[in-house]
């Protein structure tokens, strides 16, 4: 007798809810083992593999490439071979097997170190397969994510044509129903979806929530680029090593708010973040300790994390925890910015690009490099007074390096 053992979509952490699948890496009637990566999925905040707790042969898979899950919903059915008598012991301990690491992610609780006997039991739902029906339904919706979708959009589910089997509308559905434009309206209808509708949720919620002000100022970046030349790092790893030191003296800014308890809580350990940008939009690795790091360490881990943010490989953990960012936006040609602040910090210092530029230099006009710096902090942690003393040691060091070894 075959028995169908049911694998949902596991918890992602992090308060995730949700997950975008972006392929199979099985086909039905493929056999798998306990353990084997079964599918690929985007969650707001990295994609991430799905190990299968169970072995045996797949069943069906019940999302395709493209469509949003929800934590708790069925992604794989897999069929073992069973006895009448295995079948009775299955049904007399609570339909309980021991599989594996159970529902969790790769890395995420899976350590193969530890003996098997050990690995925490998946729950699954052992039922017989039911027969096919013979005769196709009327269209229906399985996912509540579909038909939210649906009525947010105004898209009448009764007018759709199913692409799914037995009838059922797929995600894929309503959104080309979405797509469609309406009647004297030229444009093109892209659908929010992933990685791009995590990053517009974070910066709407930053901007409803956070009363964020920006303060700028024009400095001469020559004594930078010539420390930039002696130390031999990057310009990105110094502006992190003076933004560290500016917040060792105003540690106001390295701080969140608890909207709840009305609290605001000052954080210990400075866990930087900086912005890149990737084929998937923008990320935000983290450099976790950086208060902690030399300058020489802070560059290599800069490094590594925007190696990893380029190929897609961030994990979860590589993105999360920051508790201030900065941001080279010089980078992308531009003088200057007014940045959104990432939520939950309570500053962003962004830097522009270092041109050529005339300047007054002892009285004499001379060119110089020269970058424009802005700093947009959360208005409840600290009024203009310590955000302009940040700005302005900032431009300090940047302007005379020398200005930050006199304070260590």
């Amino acid at each position: 007798m075959t028995v169908e053992q049911l694998f949902r979509l596991p918890d992602l952490g992090e308060g995730l809810t949700e997950a975008e699948v972006l392929g199979w890496k099985v086909a039905v009637g493929d056999t798998v083992h306990v353990d084997q990566v079964v599918i690929e999925v985007e969650t707001a905040k990295a994609a991430v593999e799905v190990p299968v707790p169970f072995e045996g042969t797949v069943l069906k898979l019940f999302a395709e490439a493209g469509s949003v899950v929800s934590v708790g919903e069925p992604l794989i059915a897999v069929g073992a071979a069973v006895s009448g008598e295995s079948v009775g012991a299955e049904q007399s301990s609570g339909s309980e097997q021991a599989a594996g690491s159970g529902n969790v992610l790769i890395g995420y609780g899976t350590k193969d170190d530890q003996p098997r006997t050990r690995r925490r039991r998946a729950k699954v739902a052992t039922v017989a397969r039911p027969a096919e029906p013979a005769v196709a339904q009327a269209p229906k919706v399985i996912s509540p994510l579909v038909r939210k979708l649906a009525r947010d959009n105004g898209i009448d589910i009764a007018t759709l044509t199913p692409s799914g089997p037995d009838s059922i509308i797929l995600r894929k559905d309503v959104e080309a129903a979405i797509a469609k434009p309406a009647p004297a309206v030229d444009g093109e209808r892209i659908p929010l979806r992933g990685m791009r509708r995590a990053i517009a949720d974070k910066l709407s919620r930053s901007r409803s929530e956070i009363p964020d002000a920006t303060t700028w100022v024009d400095v001469d970046a020559t004594g930078l680029m010539d420390a930039r030349k002696v130390i031999g790092v990057g310009v990105l790893a110094l502006m992190a090593r003076i933004c560290v030191a500016g917040l060792a003296r105003y540690p106001e800014l390295n701080s969140t708010v608890d909207t709840e308890r009305q609290e605001i809580v000052r954080l210990r350990s400075v866990n930087l973040g900086f912005a890149v940008q990737s084929d998937r939009g923008l990320v935000v690795p983290v450099v976790r300790g950086a208060d902690r790091l030399t300058t020489l360490e802070l560059a290599a881990e800069l490094t590594r994390l925007t190696e990893l943010a380029r190929a897609g490989t961030l994990g979860v953990e590589d993105m999360t925890g920051g508790t201030f960012t900065l941001n080279n936006y010089g980078v992308f040609g531009v003088d200057g910015s007014t940045p959104i602040i990432n939520h939950p910090e309570a500053g962003l210092l962004g830097v522009g690009r270092i041109t050529d530029k005339p300047w007054a230099v002892d009285g004499q006009l001379a060119v110089r490099k020269v970058t424009q710096l802005s700093f947009t902090f959360d208005h409840r942690v600290c009024d203009g007074g310590v955000a302009g003393g940040f700005l302005r040691y900032v431009a300090d060091c940047v302007e005379n390096p020398l200005t930050l070894l006199r304070g260590l």
